[in-house]
């Protein structure tokens, strides 16, 4: 049950500022390096890793959806989860299965689309300022969770299989989100597509810069390791989820309906 006054529901998700999306980049690159430490540097594997992180996403799912208002650092926790999660089985599909980066990107852009179009059929929009009751937000994690998913295969793919490399494709990235932004400022463009579109392009942002940072200087990379990234952005996230403030969303209360 949410709190509600004056005709206004309170989300369990944050309100969308410029801090949201600092700290967004932040967990994505987290989620990189964190999944690459345990599946690489730590020799698990993808399998055993995406083990690891999609039991450590079922808790963190279950407590989110499970509180009664939001909490950012719960929120956050299941973000960072979402990543670690996300960059592990992408691995595993694209490498261990072969299907190859491409296919990957395009399965799982199918997956985030059909996600979005159930949601849409269910609840009448994707407005992220309606996750307030547990079956909303049981589709506003899964699009999350295919999302990063697909945020991390189509990130290997442009570094990987075209001539962008990490840098190159971190720029392009960065140039497709200054657009959205633009569009965000300066059209009427649907505020609810461009927040998805941002968030799905956060992604493939945050692997090619982690990409940039772990990988050898032989493939364009500063070779640092990847236990040591990820000690210096879980601080990073930790002090930006208690430092900087955040509030939930609102939204109207639907008539009639029960808060």
């Amino acid at each position: 049950m949410t709190e509600s006054r004056n005709g206004i529901e309170a989300s369990k998700v944050p309100e969308i500022t410029l801090a949201f999306w600092a700290i967004k980049i932040v967990a994505t690159t987290l989620g990189e390096v964190g999944g690459n430490a345990v599946t690489l540097t730590l020799g698990l594997g993808y399998l055993v890793g995406t083990l690891i992180f999609a039991s450590f996403l079922v808790v963190a799912v279950v407590a989110q959806i499970r509180a009664k208002r939001f909490y950012p650092s719960l929120y956050w926790a299941v973000i960072t989860a979402t990543t670690l999660a996300g960059t592990t089985l992408a691995d595993l599909f694209d490498r261990s299965l072969g299907i190859g980066y491409l296919g990957g990107s395009l399965s799982l852009f199918a997956l985030v689309l059909a996600s979005l179009g159930i949601w849409y059929q269910s609840e009448g929009t994707v407005a992220v300022e309606t996750v307030a009751t547990p079956r909303v937000e049981g589709f506003y994690w899964l699009t999350i969770m295919f999302s990063q998913t697909l945020g991390t295969a189509l990130g290997d793919w442009m570094a990987d299989d075209t001539s962008l490399g990490y840098n190159g494709s971190a720029l392009l990235i960065g140039a497709a989100l200054a657009v959205t932004a633009a569009l965000y400022f300066y059209t009427k463009v649907s505020r609810t597509a461009l927040f998805w579109a941002a968030f799905i392009l956060t992604r493939p942002l945050g692997a090619t810069i982690a990409n940039s940072l772990d990988k050898p200087a032989a493939q364009g990379g500063l070779a640092i390791s990847d236990l040591t990234i990820s000690a210096v952005l879980a601080a990073m996230m930790i002090a930006c989820v208690l430092l900087i403030p955040q509030r939930p969303g609102h939204h109207p209360v639907a008539q009639g309906r029960t808060v």
